[in-house]
């Protein structure tokens, strides 16, 4: 029988290697790779005979199919995110920074559950029954019938899970620390997670129970551990948000049962999270719509429209090379809005400093931003503040073209309710509603609006001569 191959994987990133080695290749971190069984917690193992297997009932795909039953906390936010509630018998992976508000939240919908009749189990694996009691008191959630335990052993998990009425809802805080006596490693450790998650997921699918699991981050801002646990889940949602501001936003990744790219907007308080139910009114709140540099930028966020301030600022530079500083956008993207301002548009801006910043501490990630941070761009280097009651979308490509982007209609009727009156966006938009193009302008190309801003400054130094 042929000799199994000892196989060494980093506990940091989860990357096999043949040999054992100071550095990773996949991640760079220093003294991260261990020796690993690579039978453990798949089963059988070197020297066990494999039993014949049985033949399966093979189907088509036509046929009737039920809707997947839910558990919904009431907490829309948190259901939008999960596509309508928590899916019974569904694995889901929360994660997020430290201190971002993961424990929080999930012990605000625990409570939210418990006051509907469900059963819920809270397994905290990092905290002591008294310090979880604290944080539930805070919230107001001392009152529910959450039931709570402090344990790190797979086995007395499952144990104590399978004792009495099959739980509706268990939370594990955090798989990280979970440890199983089959495999022989610390807990932490890439094969103890992976085996802990697949208990814990194998219980989920056997029962009927949602099963909510909490992972750390790492520096990268990925989930820890093997990539393999966010392809063995059914949901993966990100929690995420800037210390430097109150807000924090629940995204979806991965999602089985539902949409993905969803996000929800939770703000925080000392009393707990609390839903932003318009989240486009918490990013304009403190907007100075006569500042040159800024535009409003109509996104969206899955299914949800999302208004943010994109502003910008160019100044005269000293320096042999002049700096580019962006937050909240993609700077490689900001470099080619630059490349294409100075090459179809006759903008120069080779002899300036560039700083692009989207307010509130929001992150845009789609290409429709493009025409917004054009425009802001624009207005700071000739100094003249953009329509207030205007909004910019659209996507640049290298020619200097506008082309059309996704959902036009949902954008427009979101402006629209926040009393933006007209909008800047392409020429070859489709699935515009009636009346959406009442005070707007259409732009087939960069420079159209470049001619519009330097025709609004041209106005404004007339009318200062005059004064």
């Amino acid at each position: 029988m042929a000799k199994a191959k000892t196989q060494f994987v980093c506990q940091n990133c989860g990357t096999v290697h043949t040999r054992w080695a100071g550095k990773c290749d996949g991640c760079g971190e220093w003294n991260t790779i261990v020796e690993d069984d690579p039978m453990g917690g798949i089963g059988g193992g070197p020297g066990k005979t494999p039993k014949k297997g049985r033949a399966v009932a093979l189907t088509t795909l036509s046929g009737e199919t039920e809707e997947a039953p839910r558990v919904q906390t009431g907490i829309s936010e948190l259901d939008r995110v999960t596509g309508g509630g928590f899916v019974r018998g569904s694995a889901v992976l929360v994660g997020g920074d430290p201190g971002i508000g993961k424990s929080t939240l999930l012990m605000q919908a625990a409570a939210a559950l418990s006051r509907r009749g469900h059963r819920i189990i809270y397994v905290s694996g990092e905290e002591a029954v008294a310090q979880v009691r604290l944080r539930a008191q805070r919230l107001g959630a001392a009152n529910t019938d959450v039931l709570l335990a402090a344990e790190t052993n797979v086995e007395d998990i499952l144990a104590t899970l399978a004792e009495g009425k099959r739980p509706d809802l268990v939370i594990i805080d955090s798989i990280q620390t979970l440890w199983s006596d089959t495999a022989d490693s610390a807990p932490g450790t890439v094969t103890q997670v992976r085996t802990g998650v697949q208990a814990m997921i194998r219980f989920a699918k056997q029962t009927g129970a949602a099963m909510v699991l909490v992972g750390h981050v790492t520096k990268e801002g990925q989930i820890a551990g093997p990539r393999v646990v966010e392809h063995m889940v059914d949901a993966v949602l990100y929690f995420e948000g800037d210390r430097g501001h109150h807000y924090r936003i629940l995204r979806t990744v991965k999602n089985r049962f539902g949409p993905t790219d969803e996000i929800g907007v939770f703000e925080m308080s000392d009393k707990g999270l609390r839903e932003v139910s318009n989240p486009s009114e918490l990013f304009l709140g403190e907007r100075n719509a006569k500042a040159p540099g800024a535009a409003v930028f109509a996104g969206m966020e899955g299914t949800r429209p999302v208004l943010v301030e994109v502003q910008a600022l160019v100044a005269p530079t000293s320096l042999g090379t002049p700096r580019r500083a962006v937050v909240g956008w993609d700077s490689a993207r900001l470099s080619m809005i630059l490349a294409v301002l100075e090459a179809h548009c006759g903008v120069k801006l080779g002899q300036h400093d560039v700083y692009l910043n989207v307010a509130g501490g929001y992150r845009i990630t789609e290409p429709a931003a493009d025409v917004a941070v054009a425009a802001a761009l624009v207005s700071s280097l000739a100094n003249v503040p953009l329509p207030s009651e205007r909004v910019y979308f659209g996507e640049v490509s290298l020619s200097g073209a506008v082309r059309p982007v996704s959902q036009t209609a949902q954008r427009l009727k979101e402006a629209e309710k926040l009393g933006f009156s007209s909008a800047m966006l392409p020429a070859s938009s489709a699935e515009i509603p009636k009346g959406g193009k009442k005070g707007s302008s259409e732009i087939e190309g960069l420079p159209d609006l470049v001619v519009e801003i330097a025709g609004s400054a041209r106005k404004l130094g007339k009318g200062q001569e005059e004064d």
